[in-house]
């Protein structure tokens, strides 16, 4: 049996799940993949993850051709020949590894550990829930030892109207995302602008790391009412919510814990945060003189810098 590549490790660190800098890179790393290639077997080794699998799932996915692979906010989009949609979402802890055709590249330190003796099967391993083979030799095996990931199908003309994606607020880095739609989605809005940009149905794809990162660059305090930011200062934070995100992908994600590149690499962006999980630190805008804070919202932690942030 083909030994494995890690592709991605849901983060377990402060209960985070991927944001959408890491959902992007996961894209990116399977559609070459993937794409052009038939399901030529799927396999359950149980019926359920985060919520219950759709009925027949795997003969609705067996034979069938992925044409596209998509991301909308957190979520992975496989187009399949049949019209249906395949919906992936990767919770807390869910990992996505694959097997090159013939298993020909070697283990990553994340999968070594969990060989023994040299015993170990790729896709049998505990909490391995669902493998892919594709009709080119290759396997994709979903690991989620926590199952806060899922997986569903989306069937119909417009798999936007799917349940999981038809709330969802336009994407960051798109064109609708302007300061304009920015500001008329927060003006009567009285939650603070930290959970203002956490909602998805304001803007997708958007999870606590980056947002502390985005306020920051915009100099725009977390504990600001949302109706208070139309005009200068949604301009300043569309722009800082782009360049944050653009940066994060270029760097491949942040590897808070488990993030693991196609190569078993980390992501480094973690190592060039401004203020998340800093606490203490000293501001690093400059002429500031601030330290950054830490404080709880909506039981999540916040990170910014009270001197220069308002």
């Amino acid at each position: 049996m083909a030994r494995g590549l890690a592709i991605w490790g849901g983060s377990d660190y402060a209960g985070a799940m991927p944001e959408l800098p890491e959902v992007e890179t996961v894209r990116r790393a399977l559609e070459p993949r993937v794409v052009g290639r038939r399901f030529k077997a799927v396999l359950l080794r149980r019926d359920d993850l985060r919520f219950r699998l759709p009925e027949r799932f795997a003969e609705r996915l067996r034979g069938r051709r992925v044409n596209a692979l998509h991301r909308r906010a957190k979520f992975l989009l496989a187009e399949l020949d049949s019209s249906d949609v395949l919906i992936v979402h990767l919770g807390m802890s869910g990992r996505i590894m694959i097997s090159d055709p013939g298993g020909r590249r070697l283990p990553t330190a994340f999968m070594r550990a969990r060989m023994a003796d040299g015993a170990f099967r790729f896709g049998e391993a505990p909490h391995d829930h669902i493998v892919f083979d594709l009709d080119d030799g290759a396997r994709i095996v979903f690991n989620d030892q926590r199952r806060f990931g899922m997986m569903d199908i989306a069937s119909g003309p417009d798999p936007e109207c799917h349940r999981l994606l038809a709330k969802l607020g336009p994407e960051p880095l798109g064109n609708q995302f302007t300061a304009d739609y920015l500001g008329a989605a927060l003006e009567d809005r009285r939650t603070p602008i930290k959970a203002a940009l956490l909602d998805q149905r304001t803007v997708a794809g958007l999870g606590n790391i980056y947002v502390s990162e985005a306020l920051f660059r915009a100099a725009i305090s977390p504990r600001r009412l949302a109706r208070t930011i139309p005009g200068v200062r949604a301009e300043r934070l569309v722009t800082a919510i782009r360049e944050v995100l653009l940066d994060a992908i270029a760097a491949g994600g942040s590897s808070l814990r488990d993030y693991i590149h196609t190569d078993g690499s980390l992501g480094y962006f973690q190592h060039a945060f401004d203020v998340y999980d800093r606490t203490n630190e000293s501001c690093p805008r400059p002429g500031c003189r601030g330290r950054i804070r830490r404080i709880i919202q909506s039981g999540r932690s916040t990170f910014y810098c009270g001197r220069c942030q308002r």
